[in-house]
């Protein structure tokens, strides 16, 4: 009988990565007794894309057996940087022990790395049949019996050594190995990735081999499965679970509640690399994150004229409170991969700097806290996940497909739709990241990282960083980390609603305020700006007011949009006359006209339908029950009334069913006088509020006039709806 004092767990480890410090917080999750060999030492054992390795790994596993006298003690040794255990050494050695035999090897579906031993291996009637060198366990002195001919290079390949121990009988039978055929002990991942789901019960987490209907303890990424391995490794073991959710994200925390004065100091990397809308707000949003200005540092990268002004007007007024800002702007010809790296360098080159904040000018940062929930999080590289309003894009991938590009994993739908929230490692994250300046200062200081002669900038950026190896090859192939491990984990989190990324799509610069455009492309977007915040009363609370009989007034337009229409109509200038005469309309008689210019001389009748169908259509159908309406027009349009232009207008009927008149600027401050007339009940609203709507029936019953403006200039937006 096996006790669990008698178990000790060997690994061969010369790095600490993100991958050996998720294997050593499995092993510590069950009580593991480990110890790593090969700390410490360069790793000479190869790496499963170049020529077979790992002898180092046999050497060292064969000094560390000679210290081991005990005969009962049992050895398991496993690789680290893909390994992770899912159940306990309890499990472990009952199923050691239920095998049978004095030392057992994983088992394989493909045979390597020669290929011609396959008819040397012995059948079995049901499972795997090949030796699998990536984890084995048994007694010691079957252990250093198995390994007492060993005397390879450390270069040389320990699959191939203990492959042909087993193909031999005789040694077969003297050392009494055999292979764990069904995975009962080890799964490994490689070819074997359709036989393993996860599999949630009973407030834990582990892998079930669905062909074999076994729950291996220790599951190992084996060759070209790393993402799968790291899909696992969010829940198993027990990171994620149904009960608790994530039990990961208050680890290793680092608490940001001292001094402001001793915050990190943060560069942020800021990049405009085409013509974004809403790039005024990203820099409003940028100085609402609530963080010491005095600790960030900011790095821009423009490569657009069109918003130099936008970043000039920002700087002009707030550079002054950030610790440096450098910018890098259209005239200095610098390519979008070359910024990436300055802006790197930025953070590498400045002892001072702890994070590298990467984010796209396209990004709408909705949460302040955002920066600093990222950095207690405590990772070295970490997103936080953003969408698309209406769509389930976000801004990381959970898979890749063959070839390298988006594959859904099986829980994507599930963070996307926060079913399930906590950090996620996974294989791309773009638009936003913030990543330590220790690792951009070793395992990412590579020049390159941006470079691939295949892949798009961003994706040769996160496969860079997933495949990272340690150290960086210098001599040959084989120098680098034992199999290749991923040295960098991307982790994104969904603990919190951080924001959202624009559609840059049909972005036209053709216009002033082209933002006002982007109703049907960034309607979230568009309603933030430019749709009064308290409109949702409207409907909801009933904030509409009653100013004279069937004369409704309520809130619709922020004082942002009512200056960008004004501004807009004054940059296009072609005013009319206020003449009898008018070609723009249909049968070229205007019997009431008034200083005009109409929403399709500027392009923007389709945008202004959309708004009136969206916003005026639901107070109409509100306010006048019974009548439905799709908000056709043939008239729309802003009115400029002056003392010494056209002051006023007479009375008259509108050309529609219902009429929206929203007041552009504010009386008393911009202009004296003004208001409107409704004379069969004589009621005047005088005092138009700024962003309010006035909404009446046209004909029969409201007939009306606009009041003098005895002072300034008043501007009006008058649309005829349903004509």
């Amino acid at each position: 009988h096996v006790s669990l004092r008698d178990l000790l767990v060997l690994t061969v480890a010369t790095q600490e990565t993100d991958g050996f410090r998720r294997f050593l917080r499995s092993a510590k999750h069950f009580n593991y007794t480990i110890k790593v060999l090969g700390r410490g030492e360069t790793w000479k054992g190869g790496d499963y894309m170049s020529p077979p390795g790992g002898g180092q790994k046999v050497r060292l596993l064969k000094s560390a057996l000679e210290d081991i006298q005990d005969e009962n003690r049992v050895i398991l040794l496993v690789d680290s940087y893909d390994v992770i255990f899912s159940s306990g050494p309890r499990e472990l050695l009952k199923k050691f022990q239920q095998a049978k035999h004095r030392v057992v090897f994983s088992a394989e579906t493909l045979i390597w790395p020669d290929r011609h031993l396959e008819d040397k291996h012995p059948h079995v009637r049901e499972g795997k049949r090949f030796l699998g060198a990536g984890g084995f366990i048994g007694y010691a002195p079957n252990l250093k019996q198995m390994l007492s001919d060993w005397s390879g290079a450390d270069s040389d390949s320990d699959q191939l050594f203990f492959t042909k121990l087993y193909i031999n009988p005789e040694k077969r039978k003297s050392i009494n190995i055999t292979l764990d055929n069904k995975c009962r002990l080890f799964q490994n991942l490689h070819g074997a990735l359709d036989e393993v789901v996860l599999k949630f019960e009973d407030g834990r987490v582990r892998a079930r081999n669905v062909l074999y209907n076994t729950l291996p303890v220790i599951i190992h990424g084996n060759g070209p499965t790393k993402l799968q391995i790291n899909y696992l490794g969010n829940y198993i073991p027990h990171l994620w679970m149904f009960e608790t959710g994530c039990t990961l994200c208050n680890e290793g925390l680092r608490p940001l509640s001292g001094l402001q004065s001793e915050y990190p100091v943060v560069v942020i990397g800021i990049f405009i690399q085409q013509p974004t809308p809403f790039v005024s707000v990203f820099f409003e949003r940028l100085l609402n994150l609530k963080y010491p200005k005095n600790r960030l540092r900011l790095f821009i990268y423009n490569q657009e004229l069109h918003h130099e002004p936008h970043i000039r007007t920002f700087l002009e007024y707030h550079e002054s409170e950030y610790q440096d800002v450098k910018l890098i702007g259209p005239e200095e010809d610098i390519d979008p991969v070359t910024s990436r790296n300055i802006g790197f360098d930025m953070c590498r080159d400045d002892i001072d700097c702890e994070y590298f904040f990467s984010i796209d000018v396209d990004v709408v940062l909705k949460n302040e806290d955002m920066l600093r929930i990222l950095i207690e999080l405590n990772k070295p590289f970490i997103a936080p996940m953003m969408t698309k309003p209406g769509r389930l894009w976000t801004n990381f991938w959970g898979a890749l497909s063959a070839d390298g590009y988006y594959a859904r994993s099986e829980d994507y739908m599930d963070i996307v739709k926060g079913r399930r929230m906590g950090l996620w490692n996974v294989p791309y994250v773009s638009h936003i990241f913030l990543i330590k300046a220790d690792t951009l200062r070793t395992d990412l200081k590579d020049p390159d990282l941006f470079e691939s002669a295949t892949l798009d900038p961003d994706m040769a950026f996160c496969s860079k960083v997933r495949n990272k190896q340690f150290p960086p090859q210098k001599k040959s192939p084989s120098s680098c980390t034992f199999f290749g491990f991923p040295g960098v984990f991307m982790f994104v989190t969904n603990m919190h609603t951080f924001g959202r990324v624009l559609s840059t799509e049909n972005y036209q610069t053709n216009h002033l305020h082209n933002d006002l455009w982007q109703i049907f492309e960034n309607p979230v977007e568009w309603e933030e700006r430019y749709i009064h915040e308290n409109y949702s009363k409207v409907l909801r609370d009933g904030l509409i007011e009653m100013p004279c009989p069937d004369v409704y007034w309520f809130p619709v337009f922020t004082d942002v949009a009512c200056k960008h229409l004004i501004e807009e109509m004054e940059h296009f200038g072609q005013w009319s006359g206020g003449r009898n005469v008018d070609k723009r309309i249909l049968g070229g008689y205007e019997n009431v006209p008034t200083v005009d210019i109409h929403m399709n001389q500027v392009g923007y009748d389709k945008e202004w339908q959309k708004f009136l169908l969206d916003y005026a259509a639901p107070v109409t159908e509100k306010m006048y029950p019974g009548y439905y309406t799709m908000a056709q027009f043939d008239l729309a349009f802003v009115v400029r009334y002056k003392p010494d232009e056209q002051p006023a207008l007479r009375p008259h009927h509108d050309a529609s069913t219902f009429t929206i008149n929203i007041a552009l600027n504010q009386v008393g401050i911009d202009y004296q006088g003004g208001g409107c007339r409704f004379l069969r009940y004589n009621c005047s609203v005088n005092a138009p509020r700024r962003g309010w709507a006035l909404l009446h029936p046209g004909r029969l019953t409201h007939y009306h006039e606009g009041l003098p403006t005895i002072e300034g200039v008043r501007y009006i937006s008058v649309s005829f709806v349903d004509p």
